[in-house]
């Protein structure tokens, strides 16, 4: 859908802009923080982090279903249903993420965390500002995720090597700081369209809250594998 040059008339937003991005923003830091939370408490318990193994992959279908679930039917289902599933991934994502509390040390996590606040920043301010339109970056970008996928595939099965590893989560960590400053574009296009209906800007809030989640969740766990792999070079 274009979400570029919409015109209601004269009529007044339902919702402002700085409130939707603010509602935006908020919902994405509680499911970062409940993430991570997630993964602290998990990784620090025998009894959850047993459970998580023995249902390790039974989590991760869990997950893309709950995501694929939140975009598809965000339009239909009720807000609290929304917020509901987007906690509910939260949760689930840092289950499965706990392992990395276990393969790096909080030194690296805490630097890790650091850096991609500041990735993630600089790029969501990139395309808040800027006034080159963004928006055919989309194809290209999708077709790096979906090259990024089948290289993780590829690498799980016959491995990376070190070169090899440093290569893709370098690439991966463009990948998504070029998608953060997409979709904070694409997010004030969709407010643009929404602006006028306050149901519909609460949906696309919390869907926008899960997109820039995602693109944030991304950047740490490429930033991670690179200091992981510097500080074992």
């Amino acid at each position: 859908m274009d979400y570029n040059n919409y015109d209601r008339g004269y009529a007044e937003p339902a919702m402002t802009a700085a409130d939707y991005m603010s509602r935006t923003y908020r919902w994405m830091a509680c499911g970062l923080v409940l993430t991570f939370a997630t993964a602290f408490v998990t990784a620090t318990s025998y009894t959850m982090l047993s459970l998580v193994s023995s249902l390790y992959l039974v989590l991760t279908i869990a997950e893309l279903a709950l995501v694929f679930t939140l975009s598809a039917r965000v339009q239909k289902m009720s807000i609290g249903t929304a917020r509901a599933l987007f906690l509910a991934y939260s949760v689930l994502n840092g289950m499965v993420l706990s392992f990395y509390f276990l393969a790096f040390s909080v030194g690296t996590l805490v630097m890790a965390f650091l850096s991609s606040a500041v990735y993630f920043g600089l790029m969501a301010v990139y395309g808040r500002t800027t006034n080159r339109d963004l928006t055919g970056w989309g194809p290209k970008l999708m077709l790096g995720l979906i090259a990024l996928m089948i290289t993780s595939l590829i690498g799980g099965l016959f491995g990376f090597g070190f070169g090899g590893s440093l290569l893709y989560s370098g690439i991966g960590l463009v990948v998504f700081m070029l998608l953060t400053a997409y979709d904070t574009q694409k997010l004030h296009q969709v407010y643009a369209y929404y602006a006028y209906d306050s149901e519909m800007a609460e949906r696309a809030s919390i869907y926008g809250a899960l997109t820039l989640y995602l693109d944030f969740i991304n950047i740490f766990l490429f930033v991670v594998r690179l200091m992981g792999s510097r500080s074992r070079d």
